[in-house]
């Protein structure tokens, strides 16, 4: 079963959250945490890897916390999860000089590999502003849907 990590999963509804309260200025760490109830100290490493790659700045002072580097239509969650994850493989046999002694014969490596270029596809086409529209659709339709 393909996963993502508790890492990838925090760490894309963080900058989601990010993403969609980009007009009230920076989100702080501890917003966030509480919103989702996420462990503040988890949520901070994070972050501070989002950061490191350049996906999200830090802000400090009263009014500190998070924003996006970029606007939400050019990060996309490819970016993200490689951020936090590193290179998107579906299976670890993918790399090139692996020591799996059925490497030269294995007749799967072709399949895998056009499934993990959609799956790679998806992701980088799939971006931060795509969510919110999508996240602000469904919450109309469940709205209506009420009325």
């Amino acid at each position: 079963m393909l996963r993502f990590t508790k890492r990838a999963d925090y760490g894309l509804m963080a900058i989601y959250y990010i993403a969609e309260h980009r007009d009230e200025g920076a989100v702080s760490a501890k917003r966030i945490a509480e919103e989702f109830h996420i462990p503040q100290e988890r949520l901070a490493k994070i972050l501070q890897q989002l950061a490191k790659k350049h996906l999200i700045e830090s802000h400090t002072g009263p009014k500190g916390g998070y924003a996006l580097t970029r606007t939400a239509q050019e990060i996309t969650v490819g970016q993200v999860v490689r951020a936090l994850e590193g290179p998107i493989r579906i299976v670890s046999c993918m790399v090139e000089n692996d020591d799996c002694p059925q490497f030269s014969r294995c007749n799967l490596r072709g399949p895998v590999q056009k499934i993990q270029a959609s799956i790679s596809q998806a992701l980088d086409t799939m971006t931060l502003a795509d969510q919110a529209a999508e996240s602000a659709s469904t919450a109309g339709e469940l709205l209506v849907s009420t009325l």
